[in-house]
């Protein structure tokens, strides 16, 4: 090896070094979050249904708060519109040449439909809904299909027993670990 060559690797060295001691400490903005501003935030609804909020609604409330709040995008019977999916229909058909995705077609947990409907939803006013509006609303959509009867009514202990129609359709990767 050089002189040269040997040279260069120290300064390389201690240019890298001197670089990372000359790293400027992170700036002070902000205060660390208190666990209730997390509470706040922290509103994810996993499929066991944990978390899930106070609150209660019925396919009859639901069928009322579609009218106002969601038809507009998802079309009068859930049947979709150009500016919003359609909801409803298609159980048994994702492993045809036209499957189509809906709510009770696609979906494998009741609880994650509450999540998302309280999360994104309506549209243009996402996570303005109640919780008793969300059960409401994931009642009769369930209803439709019927996924629940026509005369359910779902809560934090109902909502995670209620068997969604492609439940077994999707593989559960958890307890696997990726070996190298």
């Amino acid at each position: 090896m050089s002189k040269h060559t040997v040279f260069a690797g120290f300064v390389l060295a201690a240019l890298a070094s001197a670089s990372f001691a000359a790293t400027p400490p992170p700036p002070k903005l902000g205060k660390p979050a208190t666990p209730e501003q997390i509470s706040k935030v922290d509103i994810s609804i996993p499929p066991d249904g944990k978390n899930l909020p106070a609150g209660s609604g019925s396919v009859a409330q639901g069928a009322q708060i579609f009218a106002q709040k969601c038809a507009v995008c998802h079309g009068a019977n859930a049947e979709g519109t150009p500016s919003g999916d359609r909801l409803i229909g298609g159980i048994g058909s994702l492993a045809t040449p036209n499957p189509l995705k809906t709510v009770n077609s696609y979906w494998p947990y009741a609880t994650t439909v509450f999540d998302y409907i309280r999360r994104a939803m309506p549209i243009t006013n996402p996570q303005s809904l109640q919780n008793d509006e969300v059960y409401s609303l994931v009642a009769y959509i369930l209803s439709m299909d019927n996924v629940v009867p026509k005369d359910a009514v779902l809560d934090a202990n109902s909502l995670p027993k209620v068997q969604m129609p492609n439940r077994a359709g999707f593989v559960n990767w958890e307890p696997r670990l990726i070996k190298p």
